[in-house]
């Protein structure tokens, strides 16, 4: 009986925090007495518990209550302890699953990417690409991916210091039609290799956003162009840039950020 009313306590206490966050300006004892059905006395009780910790703090001038700074604290700590290969993984596996063809998460890394991750499929496909290994960014649907949210000068900086070297006779050299690239991937919310990094090799990427919605990997499918078509690459948008965004709020993004 005394465990259940510790767990209730709990509730409670959750219950009270929940309603605390949702209110910009704080709470009364009475205002949250009412809402969740408790009696006054038991609110304050919980209330006090709570800013003894820091989770919540009272207001001197209004009496109210709202969210302390131990949250940010203890978020802090969360979104640091966050590994993006682990969270992206089941999604990586999904594509996978889904697609049989090559699956790659990137990360964004003095104006190049690296790959943090490669799944094969089972689909047999020679690739440049293995963990570990840096590539461009102009010709690559990941790099692409990224530039196109990141700064217009940190995007020049990195187009004049890495320059825009022609890896296939399809690669796109001229910068200013390469700006004209980037704003059509934000605006669509993909970004497309069509054999542009390498010749038979068409790939389809999303961006990854972190908590402070700052954009720091990409998320690809690579295949032969024979099997990556138009029509399959119609059919592969909505699914990528759904991918990128739960990858993103795995890592505390929400998408209002942008």
């Amino acid at each position: 009986m005394e465990r259940e009313n510790m767990v209730k306590s709990v509730s409670r206490a959750l219950d009270i925090i929940t309603l605390v966050s949702l209110k910009k300006g704080g709470l009364g004892v009475t205002e949250i007495a009412n809402q969740i059905d408790i009696n006054k006395s038991s609110v304050y009780r919980i209330l006090s518990t709570l800013v003894q910790y820091g989770y919540v703090e009272q207001d001197e001038d209004t009496g109210r209550y709202k969210l302390g700074y131990k949250f940010l604290e203890v978020s802090s700590k969360l979104l640091e302890s966050i590994d993006l290969r682990t969270e992206a993984k089941p999604f990586l596996q999904e594509l996978e699953s889904e697609t049989n063809e090559v699956i790659h998460l990137v990360v964004y890394d003095q104006g190049e990417v690296v790959y943090i991750e490669k799944l094969e499929g089972n689909e047999t496909l020679r690739m440049h690409s293995k963990v570990g290994k840096r590539a461009p960014m102009h010709c690559t649907s990941v790099g692409k991916a990224i530039l196109a949210y990141l700064p217009s000068h940190v995007v020049l900086d990195i187009l004049e210091r890495k320059g825009m070297p022609m890896h296939t006779d399809k690669t796109i050299t001229n910068k200013e039609d390469f700006i004209r690239e980037l704003a059509d991937v934000k605006r669509k919310g993909y970004a497309l290799d069509l054999e542009e990094n390498e010749y038979g090799i068409t790939c389809i990427a999303a961006p990854i956003f972190d908590h402070l919605g700052k954009v720091i990997a990409a998320v690809s499918i690579s295949g032969p162009t024979i099997r990556m078509t138009e029509e399959r690459l119609n059919q592969l948008q909505a699914r990528m840039i759904h991918i990128g965004k739960q990858i993103s709020a795995r890592l505390g993004f929400e998408s209002r950020m942008i």
